[in-house]
């Protein structure tokens, strides 16, 4: 996936979180890291912190499914 810097200043219009920190929260998930519920979960505890925004456990467990399961929209950069 390769994102372009429209996205990444898309997404820190929206959240306040950096580039540099959304770099830093994607490497912590590479390789076998991206299967594992509990760093994942910990990315997720780390961007709401960040943000100020809430997540349920249950937006949590389908955010984690998702990602352990390869789910992961293409399209990203149209979401944001």
């Amino acid at each position: 996936m390769n994102l372009s810097d429209n996205f990444f200043k898309r997404v820190e219009n929206k959240t306040n979180v950096k580039k540099s920190t959304i770099v830093s929260l994607a490497e912590k998930l590479k390789g076998d890291n991206m299967k594992n519920p509990d760093s994942i979960r910990d990315v997720i505890h780390e961007l709401s912190k960040m943000t100020g925004k809430s997540v349920s456990k249950e937006q949590e467990e389908k955010i984690i499914g998702a990602i352990v399961n390869d789910k992961v929209p293409d399209n990203l950069d149209k979401m944001v």
